[in-house]
């Protein structure tokens, strides 16, 4: 088993040497004013977009859905939150209906995205209902990607220190995406580079790591690196 941190205890640092490396854990997540400050970021610009932009473009993208295809507006998985506590994780459906299917990582050119569902995931939009995990509290806007469930068992039987991860609320983005990490997971680079990112997110944490986050996932969605999909 590939070790890339070693027992992480919740609220205290980390300190591992690998890869001729020190982790540890960021002591701004230790900042209560900060993690306040985070938390408060959270609520106050989920609240602005749900109010301002979700209230028109949420009826629109839910019209464009049901037109393009039978099912239901939305999707809800079940992923691992803050400290493995499970929660459903919503976005818009962008897969023909299967009530019955099981998980199955999209992949490109993928029969079961639909039309709509292919402009979804390009721009992203089809992350937009995790504004309300943001709001409820199971998620923040910027931290690790949440995976599905059965990606986690099998990344933590790979790697001994990938439950790290789940020291902080995941998030609808990451350093990981914002630095061109998204869509498929297609090899092991691509695992473990998201991995490093998302251990890295959680040694330099700070507030201003997150408006750089934002401005660098913005930044990328409109260039388009072409992974998302």
């Amino acid at each position: 088993m590939e070790t890339l941190l070693s027992n992480p205890v919740p609220g205290l640092k980390i300190n591992r040497k690998s890869e001729d490396s020190v982790i540890r854990f960021s002591e701004n997540l230790l900042d209560s004013f900060q993690v306040l400050s985070k938390r408060v970021m959270d609520i106050l610009l989920s609240s602005l977009f749900l109010v301002f932009i979700g209230l028109w473009l949420f009826p629109i993208i839910a019209i464009l859905i049901k037109i393009d295809s039978k099912g239901p507006v939305f999707y809800k998985q079940l992923r691992d939150g803050q400290f493995n506590t499970k929660f459903y994780c919503f976005k818009f459906r962008t897969m023909t209906f299967n009530p019955e299917g099981q998980f199955k990582q999209a992949t490109k050119n993928d029969p079961r995205i639909t039309r709509i569902g292919a402009f979804l995931r390009k721009t992203s939009l089809d992350e937009l209902p995790q504004l309300i995990n943001v709001l409820i509290g199971d998620m923040s806007i910027v931290g690790p990607r949440p995976h599905a469930v059965e990606m986690n068992i099998d990344c933590e039987r790979k790697y001994s220190n990938y439950r790290l991860r789940h020291l902080v609320k995941p998030g609808i983005t990451g350093l990981a995406q914002a630095k061109g990490f998204r869509g498929e997971i297609k090899k092991e680079f691509d695992m473990r580079g998201r991995l490093k990112l998302d251990l890295l997110y959680i040694e330099k944490w700070s507030f201003f790591l997150d408006i750089k986050i934002l401005f660098l996932t913005v930044k990328g969605i409109v260039l388009d690196n072409g992974n998302a999909y």
